[in-house]
């Protein structure tokens, strides 16, 4: 494995925990579980297709456009106002509980976060979980106006943090994004909490764990 000189975070699903919202889901659903899996599926979906069309948006207008898809889908009305508080649960997510810990473990790296996130909702999310002092940098696909796995996004973290990507470790728990990560030349960490099986694309990840606090001993850290 190649030298690991700095880190690369995927935020949704990987940092904080995007079924965190399933709190305020309540307030439109009696299956707030099923509401939160139907927002993120269509969430994911509309990067993926705004990306292959050139039609980009930032992930808060493509969030709520997912909200308004899954609101229709249960055949569910919400006011603005009800809306407008599902949408800023994604400002203050939870973050998994691990995740302080593992930051605390590598602070002596350059650490940063490589998102589909818009900057004001990365800058929410992080400022709200008290985790502003661990990064040096927040990247957002908005600077290149596509999303993950587009190789544009991902070459912004050599861009960033000064370093080749083999000697980056991109940590993401979502496998495409792995793979995508993989193919842009990073040393990569899938983070695999629900033991699923690796998608089909032709890359492997570097490191497979089940938690964010045994990267440090599968780095050898």
């Amino acid at each position: 494995m190649p030298l690991v000189r700095a880190f690369a975070f995927d935020a949704y699903g990987t940092l904080f925990d995007v079924h965190s919202v399933i709190e305020a889901c309540h307030a439109v659903t009696d299956d707030p579980q099923g509401f939160s899996l139907q927002w993120r599926q269509k969430q994911l979906e509309y990067t993926w297709l705004r990306a292959l069309m050139g039609r980009y948006e930032d992930f808060w207008a493509v969030t709520e456009a997912a909200l308004r898809f899954t609101l229709r889908r249960f055949n569910l009305a919400a006011s603005e106002s009800v809306a407008r508080q599902l949408m800023d649960a994604y400002l203050t997510l939870a973050p998994f509980p691990e995740v302080r810990g593992t930051l605390d473990r590598l602070k002596t790296y350059p650490l940063a976060i490589l998102s589909n996130g818009s900057p004001n909702m990365l800058e929410a999310v992080v400022r709200s979980n008290v985790l502003t002092g661990y990064f040096g940098h927040l990247l957002s696909v908005d600077a290149v106006k596509s999303y993950k796995p587009s190789p544009a996004v991902y070459e912004l973290g050599p861009s960033a943090l000064g370093l080749p990507a083999r000697e980056i470790c991109f940590v993401s728990a979502n496998a495409w994004d792995a793979a995508g990560a993989k193919a842009s030349g990073y040393t990569v960490a899938w983070c695999n909490r629900a033991g699923a099986a690796m998608d089909e694309l032709g890359f492997t990840p570097d490191v497979e764990i089940r938690s964010l606090d045994h990267l440090p001993p599968a780095l050898g850290i």
